[in-house]
């Protein structure tokens, strides 16, 4: 007997989940804009927000009030309903993302949709005892995981092809891929053909794919805002299952 089949959604999030970019939010809106400029070519991004963060407290910020100027960030209120209809569909939603673990936590708890995901992959964040919030790296910039497409500190076509591993495992799986950036590039490349990838119109992933299209062997479909993201989402998941 066929095992059964089984949908894995992974998010980006910055520009795909939500739309803006979560880090950039935080420094705009607790007024680290001027810092930001001194030291962004100074420092690999992750080491740039945990400098930031580290300003932030030195101010007299506590975690709470971090927390609280994430919790504006807005997610479309057609992009929660999709995650909430896959969700109880029974697909395995993640969010695989090149921000941190404080940020994609405060958001998608504020919105109720936490427990819609079954893992988050991005870079950890730690809060000290002293309320001093730590952001880290998923890999360890020194590793050299060796793809050139990826920063040194995390590479999501080494997650995607280790989902892709324990899929084989666990039965058949079909992935959706949604993101719009060149860190999404590598893990686009990485499907097969009878996945699904969503990049967002008019961002880089769409400009990658277009510009190569043999490089990408899973089958393509662009979105531009929240209703066609949930629309087409929705189409995909229906498809999927009425196939298999």
């Amino acid at each position: 007997m066929a095992a059964a089949l089984k949908i894995m959604i992974i998010f980006d999030f910055d520009w795909t989940l939500i739309d803006d970019e979560s880090d950039r939010w935080l420094i705009s809106n607790t007024g680290l804009s001027q810092k930001f400029n001194e030291l962004h070519l100074q420092l690999p991004w992750p080491s740039l927000m945990d400098r930031l963060m580290e300003e932030l407290h030195l101010r007299g910020k506590t975690v709470d009030e971090i927390r609280e100027c994430l919790k504006q960030v807005s997610i479309h209120p057609r992009i929660v309903a999709a995650i909430r209809s896959a969700h109880a569909l029974g697909c395995d939603l993640k969010v695989l993302s090149d921000a941190n673990q404080f940020n994609i936590e405060t958001v998608l708890k504020n919105h109720g949709l936490y427990d819609c995901f079954s893992e988050i992959i991005t870079n950890p964040a730690v809060i000290e005892n002293e309320g001093r919030i730590r952001i880290l790296t998923y890999q360890d910039p020194a590793s050299l995981h060796g793809c050139n497409l990826c920063p040194p500190n995390l590479c999501k076509g080494l997650v995607v092809k280790r989902m892709q591993s324990l899929s084989l495992r666990d039965g058949n799986t079909r992935f959706i891929y949604l993101g719009d950036g060149e860190g999404d590039f590598c893990p686009t490349s990485k499907l097969n053909k009878e996945d699904r990838v969503m990049p967002r119109k008019d961002f880089a992933l769409m400009d990658l794919i277009l510009k190569d299209p043999s490089l990408v062997k899973a089958q393509v479909h662009g979105w531009s805002n929240g209703e066609e993201l949930e629309r087409i989402l929705l189409e995909l998941i229906n498809k999927i299952s009425n196939v298999n």
